[in-house]
């Protein structure tokens, strides 16, 4: 893979401006999510992928629901990403009411990626979450005298 800088920190910055918007308590913004996710990253794309079903579902509070939909965008962000790079990653989302066999799909698909081949997109996941992690600190509410 050539390297090509794909507007990581644009696309970080319109990922957490998007939960700033629809976050409705900024007290326990999903933006604290976004460590979490940094530290998903060592353990592959599949956890990384993983971490949306941990948090979403019926049951879930409406704070998790937003921390589950800010994993969703930044997932959604790197496919996109991956895909200018051609590098074909399952686009699905599911929650905890999807049936295990559509689950287990979409994590099988991630685990057939050879350990080889994960190695850039992991590498690209992890520089996106950093710059999330960046315009996080710096557009959390209650920072910078704007809120």
């Amino acid at each position: 893979m050539a390297w090509h800088a794909y507007d990581l920190d644009h696309l970080a910055q319109e990922i957490v401006l998007r939960a700033r918007q629809r976050d409705p308590n900024p007290k326990k913004t999903s933006l604290n999510q976004a460590y979490k996710m940094r530290a998903a990253c060592a353990y592959g794309l599949e956890r990384f992928w993983g971490e949306h079903l941990r948090l979403g579902g019926k049951e879930a509070s409406e704070d998790d629901r937003c921390k589950a939909k800010f994993i969703a965008d930044v997932w959604a962000g790197f496919v996109g990403l991956m895909a200018k790079a051609g590098v074909d990653l399952p686009p699905q989302m599911l929650s905890k009411e999807d049936s295990e066999v559509d689950i287990q799909a979409v994590a099988e698909q991630l685990w057939r990626i050879k350990p080889e081949d994960q190695l850039a997109p992991l590498a690209v996941l992890t520089a996106l979450c950093d710059s999330v992690v960046w315009w996080t600190q710096r557009l959390k509410p209650g920072r910078g005298g704007d809120d």
